[in-house]
């Protein structure tokens, strides 16, 4: 509850909403190597229209394994919860039960890591954790991890849109990158998320 990015020379901040109670179960989800797509429902507690069934999709069937969004007015005042609360929950037995198999540690690299930074703009109803996907899948072996540090809405980008930044790291395990092979990683990286959300960068 309360801001999930807060006010300060950036902008006016912005309040947590169901686009984050579902990016939060994704997270979740991710760690143990399941993906996790979010279909519009209307289960109690959460508010109608703003809330998403978590589902896993694979051989054909699909499984809920929980529900994300915003909590109903009602509960909220019922439990004395802040107006507009949001909240997840998983079924994990389900969850881990989707689990294709052992999650292994990715090995520690001895070489420098490359740390790059991207905005990208898109329709303020696509998930964080979807875009962090597809940067992830464009970057490709060399990109180590992709971490969402802020969320922005207001004038600048316009009604219906919003700013995702994420810091990047890429490295790799035998050698020491080159500028240009960073850059690549960057490029392709920020290429899928266009292709498959429009996202554009912020500033170009």
């Amino acid at each position: 509850t309360g801001r999930f990015a807060p006010a300060g020379w950036w902008g006016a901040g912005r309040p947590a909403d169901a686009t984050d109670a579902i990016d939060a179960a994704r997270t979740v989800a991710a760690a143990l190597g399941v993906g996790v797509e979010a279909r519009a429902a209307e289960e109690l507690p959460w508010h109608p229209g703003r809330c998403a069934a978590l589902v896993v999709t694979g051989s054909g069937a699909e499984t809920i394994v929980g529900f994300a969004g915003e909590l109903h007015p009602r509960v909220c005042e019922l439990a004395e919860l802040p107006a507009r609360t949001i909240a997840f929950e998983l079924d994990l037995d389900a969850l881990l039960a989707a689990v294709p198999g052992p999650v292994g540690a990715r090995p520690i690299s001895p070489y420098p890591v490359v740390k790059e930074d991207v905005a990208l703009i898109v329709d303020a109803q696509v998930p964080a954790a979807e875009v962090a996907a597809a940067l992830e899948t464009g970057g490709g072996e060399l990109l180590e991890s992709v971490r969402l540090f802020d969320v922005y809405t207001g004038e600048q980008i316009g009604a219906g849109r919003k700013s995702l930044a994420f810091n990047l790291r890429i490295r790799a395990a035998d050698r020491t990158l080159k500028a240009e092979e960073s850059a690549a990683v960057r490029k392709a990286a920020v290429a899928e998320a266009a292709r498959r959300f429009g996202a554009e960068l912020r500033g170009a």
